[in-house]
């Protein structure tokens, strides 16, 4: 049985607290069907979300079959499946790879007949099986909804909670996903409690919770609703409510819910007495805890916990894959890293001409002739300013162009699928699985775009140096600003967000680098030590020939590092902004 007592969940709005949840007190027992209804902004997605702990309650307590979960702690992943109102799945995938992902991210099984067992289960449950090998993309929204339904029937929850899965329906389809709930509520005692603006198909509800500005104002079998609130029919109960104040109406259920309760208790029997409610769990539905796990997790020997996360490997391993098979099937994105592979290093190349001449030497030989020496000095010093010039500007072209490439990598890879990853996370994915799968996924691009860049640039541009050390550089840059873009994706809200912050991150590389102009000392010893295009520039200049090198020192105000201090430098960003990447990762943001 899942019990609320007084619960209450506060927040603080113009400096007083607002009770959004006001001293909510239900008893839902197993194989029940729950609809949640009221007027917009009465608290029912928020008393949802308090039931699922993602908002912890102010005051009072809720029950799990006698655990108290405010002491104890929340549900278990296993336990509970949340199916909220945004899409959990991604549109280049088909159902069957959703629901294939879903169930090794949150289910540990012993070999690939029992996965593909759970996986057939789920959709025949959910009768997405006809549809398995369509694509998220084209799905109906009554599809979609059955198909976040079935990514949470994976784990086989005891309770399921639904935030608004009928809204924006046909009255068709509204109906038809009701009443799958209804038939999930009859398996194994699962408890269904669904957050609804809609008032129709009430009865194939077991009961109805009406919340008015937080408070219950009823909860009671659906035949009984209109005959309580004293109107004809379902659609007047809105209006009425707004008749009177929300304490009236929580006084006034105070005073029936005994009675109400006794009504749905006979219900109940009745249903059981029918043979239309099952509360047996089906043992072969999800695998059993050895030894082992329980020495290991002590928890886990709850009654609900039957079925176990897969490991950090798993995890990682389902998440990369699924990565890869996102990315090539959005032609759009692949074409667009194909043009910048392609284009950028082109770019480069062709400021080549001026950077590949030779560089005079002073002759051994001292002029006799005044005249003559002067004009071999301006010759040599001539010819150190236009290749010095134009390999400095080269070696910080590349560097820019490989900065705004790490930019394009990793500004939108977490923020701009925020809500799946909170819904993954909240099932139970470990933020570090999550977070391993994006720095291997983006390590790839990395080193396949500065190799590239430094191998063509290297045999059709200019550069005249360490060719390694010149690709490490190319690499570190692209690592150091693919983290830390990677970094504010984590940390920011919206894609957007991240994206305009990105590009103003790198449009400040340049100008704060010193390679075009030196920044007044002051500025300089600020800003240096954040700038990666700097040290990437710095340590590639310092691999040059000596000849070159000398040339580009002849051009340049600003003071060169010695490459080990920027291998360190750019080692250093890296290494924070996975950190930071790390925190932003962690940190709940659910919307």
């Amino acid at each position: 049985m899942l019990e609320l007592q007084d619960v209450c969940f506060t927040i603080k709005k113009d400096g007083a607290e607002t009770n959004l949840v006001d001293h909510v007190s239900i008893k839902v027992p197993k194989g029940h069907f729950m609809a949640i209804v009221g007027p917009s902004g009465c608290g029912k997605t928020t008393l949802l979300k308090t039931i699922a702990g993602l908002n912890p309650e102010s005051k009072g307590a809720l029950f799990w079959e006698s655990r108290n979960l405010s002491e104890e702690g929340d549900f278990s992943p296993s336990e509970m499946g949340y199916v909220p109102q945004f899409s959990i799945a991604y549109d280049p995938l088909t159902v069957d790879e959703s629901v294939e992902a879903a169930t090794r991210l949150r289910v540990k099984y012993k070999d690939t007949a029992e996965l593909d067992h759970r996986i057939d289960r789920v959709l025949e449950e959910t009768g997405l099986g006809p549809i398995s090998d369509r694509v998220v993309k084209v799905l109906s929204g009554g599809q979609k909804r059955r198909l976040g339904l079935a990514m949470e029937l994976v784990s086989d929850p005891k309770i399921l909670l639904c935030d608004e899965v009928t809204s924006g329906l046909d009255p068709r389809s509204e109906r038809e996903i009701v009443r799958l709930l209804h038939d999930l509520s009859r398996k194994d005692g699962r408890i269904v409690l669904s957050v609804t603006h809609s008032l129709a198909h009430l009865e194939l509800y077991d009961s109805i919770l009406v919340l008015h500005e937080g408070r219950v104002a009823f909860h009671g079998p659906p035949e009984r609703l209109t005959h309580y609130f004293s109107v004809k029919d379902t659609e007047e109960v809105y209006p009425r409510l707004a008749s009177q104040a929300s304490e009236r109406w929580q006084a006034s259920w105070q005073k029936h819910s005994a009675s109400y309760y006794g009504m749905l208790e006979k219900n109940r029997a009745r249903h059981i007495a029918n043979g239309e409610l099952h509360l047996k769990p089906n043992p072969a539905a999800a695998p059993t805890l050895d030894a082992n796990d329980l020495e290991k997790n002590p928890a886990a020997g709850h009654a609900d916990m039957e079925t176990r996360l897969p490991g950090f490997f798993s995890q990682f391993a389902t998440l990369l894959s699924r990565r890869w098979r996102i990315f090539f099937r959005d032609r759009g994105q692949v074409f667009l890293q194909l043009a910048i592979l392609i284009c950028f290093p082109v770019l480069v190349t062709l400021f080549s001409d001026k950077a590949s001449g030779n560089i005079r030497r002073y002759s051994d030989v001292r002029q006799n002739d005044v005249f003559a020496e002067i004009q071999e000095q301006q010759s040599v010093r001539s010819d150190q300013a236009k290749v010095g010039s134009a390999i400095s500007g080269i070696i910080m072209f590349q560097v820019v162009l490989l900065a705004l490439m790490g930019s394009n990598n990793s500004a939108r890879e977490i923020a701009a699928e925020r809500p799946i990853y909170e819904k993954e996370k909240f099932g139970g994915l470990r933020p570090m699985a999550y977070l391993s799968s994006k720095i291997a996924f983006l390590s790839c691009l990395v080193i396949a775009q500065s190799l590239w860049m430094a191998f063509f640039v290297n045999f059709f541009g200019p550069f005249r140096g360490d060719f390694i050390q010149h690709s490490i550089f190319l690499i570190l840059v692209n690592a150091s600003m693919t983290s830390i873009c990677l970094a504010i994706s984590a940390l920011m809200r919206t894609a957007e967000q991240a994206s305009l912050l990105s590009i103003y991150l790198v449009g400040f590389q340049l100008p704060l680098s010193g390679a075009v102009l030196a920044l007044p000392e002051h500025i300089e010893a600020f800003t240096r030590p954040f700038v990666s295009a700097y040290w990437a520039w710095s340590g590639s200049v310092e691999a040059l020939q000596s000849q070159v090198h000398g040339a580009v020192q002849s051009v340049i105000d600003t003071s060169l590092s010695n490459q080990n201090a920027c291998y360190f430098t750019l080692g250093i960003h890296i290494l924070v902004a996975l950190g930071m990447a790390w925190i932003g990762a962690r940190r709940p943001q659910w919307e």
